[in-house]
């Protein structure tokens, strides 16, 4: 047994075959064939060494003649590699006697080469390991086609492990068969992230090198709720999650009750929870867990996984589904929040940004795209005739960009006025709240919007000066952070102090360790995914304000992330003591 620790972006647990896709997107399939199938899988080797070989070769001469044999020997190291006889015997000999595939045969013995190289303590041979694992890619591309497997398609229910998935990817899944993925690389807040939560798909990302240890057809165990991959999970483990699961169906039922109840303190305190949503789809089970209204309704999905930019139409039947599952509770429609490393379509030096996280993205992109901006505009104003909707601007950082984004937003409403097209004129307007900009010109924003929304994501990101994709800094990215707690606690008595309802929408939330902190830093509405709405009213329902203000006032005091996690665990634990025994079953 092995296991794989990464950053747990999408709850739930599932145990299955694990479906690989290399660092090309690949597909490197079962690794068992039957045993008279294994001479066909070594002629398919035979065939890709050849054809390798060939191409190293064809390399080695261009590269000669263009810049000298001295470049050209790197390619003769190359074929000389490939040609090792004790490489070739251990690929026939793990072949034939295991029944793999080509594929795996591959996989395994280049993969235990390059582990042996990278562990070596001589620099020289440590950098042999890039020899051997681009050899490998070459093989496993010939034997593949190195085609992108559509995981639209699938034919039974799997663990999909990849290098990457990008959110395109994600939004084609196969629901019925992807039960969960994993990938090497991503973030917590990542869009990959945000879609599988959205689905319900077990998920995590960040784990690092992965793709060498395992090979498709291999048993796996995904914990969404850890960060955990287990690789071959034994016995005891087995047991253990199915204990966890037993408990979770009982809560689950317990939870059930709660639906149709309202989220209130156990002293009167009246808490809105919200729903988080992706797609129009999850409108119907908001309504049924008893939501609130939509505090967050992202509408990337429409410009994602298409070649084509969405028509108006298309964005106002999206928001006319989910206005009328949900009337006449409200539904915030956040306009485009994605970077223009994300919309080539749109933005032509898209592919120059360093950083796109502090590029081209969100509301900077819609002002730079006026047309794209105003048909969203358009829809989501004709939708707000039909259903109580709401507008909001993400990523604002100054005031201008606001003032810029309610003047398109006036001059689109003059437009359907002169057309004589219905939509609400007391239309809300509100923003996120994400930037630490925002947060310290906050008293200056307040005046230009009817409500704010935390995005508690990006404000750690940029607060901690984290990137929120890298797992080489992911353990710094902590919503428990003092100072994204004193960030947070500065933008709601600023609303407070001015009766703008504030709404914190952010993952954070979505957390019940936080809750009884939120509310004491005089939070009263909440956004989260859909899965988590029942368990944060419960939350709501089973404490009382002046609890929740100690628990505040003993946070804020604090020095580290750690210790104000490990005091806000203590607190809800004592406040609902059947999270704890959730908790002991994986003790």
């Amino acid at each position: 047994m092995q296991i794989f620790q990464g950053i747990a972006v999408s709850p739930g647990f599932f145990v299955g075959e694990a479906f690989i896709l290399d660092n090309e997107g690949s597909h490197i399939p079962r690794h068992f064939v039957r045993a008279r199938a294994t001479d066909d899988e070594l002629k398919r080797l035979e065939a890709s060494f050849q054809a390798v070989a060939e191409q190293i070769q064809q390399n080695q001469k261009d590269i000669s003649a263009e810049l000298g044999p001295e470049y050209g020997a790197i390619f003769a190291a190359h074929l000389q590699m490939l040609r090792d006889p004790k490489l070739n015997v251990e690929l026939r000999e793990i072949l034939l006697e295991r029944n793999l595939t080509a594929e795996s045969a591959v996989k395994r013995i280049f993969g235990k080469y390059a582990v042996a190289f990278e562990q070596h303590k001589n620099r020289y041979f440590k950098e042999r390991a890039h020899d051997v694992r681009d050899l490998e890619r070459q093989l496993l591309n010939d034997l593949s086609g190195a085609n992108r497997y559509d995981l639209a398609n699938l034919k039974s229910p799997v663990i999909v492990l990849a290098h990457t998935l990008s959110p395109s990817e994600t939004v084609r899944m196969d629901r019925g068969n992807v039960r969960g993925f994993a990938t090497e690389i991503g973030g917590q807040s990542d869009h990959t992230a945000i879609v599988a939560e959205a689905l319900e798909i077990p998920a995590v990302v960040g784990i690092g090198r992965l793709l060498a240890n395992i090979a498709s057809g291999d048993k796996i165990l995904i914990d969404g709720d850890r960060g955990l991959v287990i690789h071959e999970p034994d016995l005891a483990t087995l047991t253990r999650y199915d204990r966890e699961s037993s408990f979770r169906d009982a809560q689950q039922q317990r939870l059930l009750q709660l639906r149709s109840e309202v989220a209130k303190t156990r002293d009167g305190t009246r808490i809105n929870v919200m729903a988080n949503i992706e797609f129009p789809d999850e409108a119907e089970s908001c309504r049924e867990r008893g939501a609130d209204g939509i505090g967050l309704y992202r509408t990337e999905f429409l410009y994602l996984g298409t070649d084509r930019d969405p028509t108006e139409e298309d964005h106002f039947q999206a928001y006319i589904k989910v206005a009328s599952a949900l009337d006449p509770r409200p539904v915030v429609i956040r306009t485009l929040d994605l970077g223009a490393d994300k919309m080539g379509r749109i933005a032509r030096h898209a592919e120059h940004e360093r950083n796109p996280f502090l590029g081209v993205r969100s509301i900077r992109l819609s002002l730079r795209n006026l047309s794209l901006f105003r048909t969203q505009l358009r829809a989501a104003l004709r939708a707000s005739a039909l259903g109580n909707l709401r507008i909001m601007f993400p990523m604002i950082s100054t005031l201008d960009e606001l003032r810029q984004a309610r003047l398109v937003l006036h001059e689109v409403m003059e437009d359907l006025d002169d057309q004589g097209i219905p939509f609400n004129r007391e239309l809300k307007v509100g923003m996120m709240v994400e930037v630490p900009s925002a947060v310290v010109m906050l008293d200056r924003f307040i005046d230009e919007v009817e409500f704010i929304s935390i995005g508690t994501n990006d404000l750690i990101q940029y607060a901690l000066a984290v990137d929120r994709s890298n797992p080489e800094v992911s353990e710094l990215y902590r919503a428990s952070d003092p100072s994204v707690l004193r960030l947070i606690d500065q933008a709601i008595n600023v609303a407070s102090s001015r009766n703008v309802p504030a709404n914190v929408c952010g993952q954070m939330c979505g957390n019940p360790l936080f809750t009884m902190l939120l509310i004491g830093m005089g939070l009263r509405s909440m956004s989260v995914r859909p899965g988590s709405l029942l368990q944060i009213k419960e939350v709501c329902r089973s404490v009382t304000l002046e609890q929740c203000v100690a628990v505040k006032e003993n946070a804020m005091r604090m020095d580290s992330a750690r210790e104000v996690e490990r005091y806000l665990r203590m607190e809800l634990r004592r406040a609902i003591p059947s999270i704890k025994a959730g908790d002991e079953y994986m003790d």
